[in-house]
Parts: C-alpha cells; sequence; structure tokens
C-alpha cells in the first residue's frame, strides 16, 4: 500500500543505513496508521553526481529526499504524525542532521490502487478486506511481512 522511495547520493547509504531506514519506516508507518507492516515497501533510489539540482543548480548538499505515496484517508494530525516521526528516525538512521531529510507525503485513493492482485481497502477496513482475500494470498502477504 504505502511505497516510500528515499533518493540520496551515491553511495551516501550504507547497507546497514538502508535495513535500519527500511525498518523505521515500516514501523512507523505500522504504528501510526495501524496497517500491517506487509503493506509498507521501501525503494532505495541512489543518485549519481551531477543528476540532482536544487535551484538550477547541481546539489551540494548531503541530503536524503523520502516521497511517501500513501492511500487517502488518513487524519491531518496522522500525516502530521508520520511526517515528523519519519524524519527524526530518518536522521538517526542515517546518522544526518534533521535539517537533511525531506519528507513528502502524496495520497491516492483506494480506489485507484491494486496490489497482491486486488483493489485495496479504505483506510480503517482492512481487517475485513483482508479475511476476505483467498487463502494464498492471505498468507503471501502473512509470509512477506514476517
Amino acid at each position: 500500500m504505502p511505497t516510500y522511495t528515499v533518493s540520496t547520493a551515491a553511495n551516501r547509504l550504507t547497507p546497514r543505513h538502508k535495513a535500519r531506514i527500511a525498518h523505521e519506516i515500516t514501523r512507523i508507518h505500522k504504528a501510526v496508521t495501524g496497517t500491517h507492516a506487509f503493506f509498507a515497501q521501501v525503494i532505495f533510489a541512489e543518485v549519481a553526481p551531477g543528476n540532482h539540482f536544487v535551484g538550477g543548480k547541481p546539489l551540494q548538499h548531503d541530503l536524503i529526499f523520502v516521497h511517501a505515496h500513501i492511500r487517502a484517508g488518513r487524519t491531518s494530525a496522522q500525516k502530521k504524525d508520520l511526517l515528523t516521526q519519519l524524519v527524526d528516525a530518518i536522521a538517526q538512521a542515517a546518522n544526518a542532521p534533521l535539517n537533511a531529510v525531506w519528507v513528502y507525503i502524496a495520497e491516492l485513493p483506494p480506489a485507484q490502487m491494486a496490489e497482491f492482485g486486488h483493489l485495496l481497502p479504505e483506510p480503517g477496513t482492512e481487517a475485513g478486506w483482508f479475511q476476505s482475500l483467498p487463502p494464498d494470498d492471505r498468507d503471501l502477504m502473512e509470509r512477506i511481512g514476517r
């Protein structure tokens, strides 16, 4: 359901940083939204020197950008909590200052999303949706979340 793309300069993050960031993003998303961990996916994109510009000039600073696509329907308080916790946790996990972490949340209507071959439920209805799925699909999702 949620997709978090973390973009940094090439070789900025070690495999350990990436694992910690992915763990923290998944933990925070689950805690704030109440969804299963197996819904959260984190993708890392490394940007080669000269391929990222800010203000029309090549980026010269050590910044971490996180673009999150989540299902629409979360409250303003949930989104604020999500943003605040993500900035703090990503900064710690990457050993970066808070001002180096930029997080953006974009919302997508659940009716315009399909994962695991199924249209996604409205926020708050995940448990019933999950139980209505074929057993093989439920098993697959649970194995991914372990």
